[in-house]
């Protein structure tokens, strides 16, 4: 067991705020969460946050990355409401949210069977191709399985994919493991990109539109400017050009306009305002 302090992170609110498909809420309000190399159990407890996992090594290191526990999100508040203060209620009420640091691989391929499905099949997909090519884990007397790497995958066929019921999405999945196959170093590029620049090359991938490269650069990147265009964004912002939300949102919100966009969803989620 390690422990590690909390500071203002809001647990809850952060790990089931729909970022992450394979978070599970534990009858003692513990959370169980599959990293890319372990499994971890993690509780509140007073300041706390006390950590069980099946490889200790570096633990605290890991979840605190994880967490994105060393950004200041306070310093990214003030200054977001500075230049807006009529957003004061969203961002007050959503203080100690934070965006996960997931892994980039592991963003591309989930997000890519995000396409035009439910919460319920994109978890039920990811789980299927975890179990069929992940490394297996015992941790609490369960099994579990981690989200396969890329060598894991590189050589998967169509036919093995629909398996593990993806549909339509299997091309698309080949697409992209053709690209990193082509460019060892594909993923990590991305991260020396700017954010235009950055969509614009997951977006060379048949099969990743603009919604799928935005949530793959938030939630994968940590690229805090970008944020996936749906129909409640749509709502948010009373436009349907999405050239005209970015730049709006931009305008607004500046390099943060990605996050204050996720404080909105999880205001609006919660608060039933919209």
């Amino acid at each position: 067991m390690k422990k590690i302090l909390k500071n203002d992170i809001n647990l809850k609110a952060t790990l089931l705020s729909g970022q992450a498909f394979r978070i599970k809420e534990e009858f003692d309000n513990s959370f169980t969460v599959i990293l890319n190399d372990r499994i971890v159990n993690i509780k509140e407890e007073n300041e706390y946050l006390i950590l069980n996992s099946n490889d200790e090594i570096n633990l605290e290191e890991k979840v605190i990355e994880y967490l994105d526990l060393n950004r200041d999100y306070n310093k990214i508040n003030n200054q977001v409401l500075r230049k807006n203060p009529n957003i004061k209620n969203i961002v007050e009420y959503s203080k100690g949210y934070k965006i996960l640091n997931q892994p980039d691989f592991e963003m591309l391929i989930s997000y890519i069977i995000s396409q035009n499905n439910s919460v319920k099949n994109i978890s039920s997909s990811i789980e299927k191709l975890s179990r069929k090519y992940g490394k297996k884990i015992l941790f609490n007397n369960k099994e579990y399985y981690l989200f396969p790497t890329f060598d894991e995958l590189k050589d998967i066929t169509d036919e093995s994919l629909k398996e593990c019921k993806v549909g339509f999405r299997s091309k698309y999945i080949i697409n992209a493991l053709n690209e990193i196959k082509k460019d060892s170093n594909y993923l990590n590029e991305i991260n020396n990109l700017s954010s235009e620049e950055a969509m614009n090359k997951l977006m060379d991938v048949k099969g990743i539109g603009m919604k799928v490269a935005s949530c793959i650069l938030l939630f994968g990147y940590g690229k805090l400017d970008t944020f996936p265009i749906d129909t409640w964004v749509k709502k948010l912002f009373n436009e349907e050009n999405q050239s005209i939300i970015k730049k709006e949102a931009v305008k607004k919100y500046g390099e943060y306009s990605g996050l204050i966009i996720q404080y909105m969803f999880h205001y609006s989620r919660n608060k039933n305002v919209l």
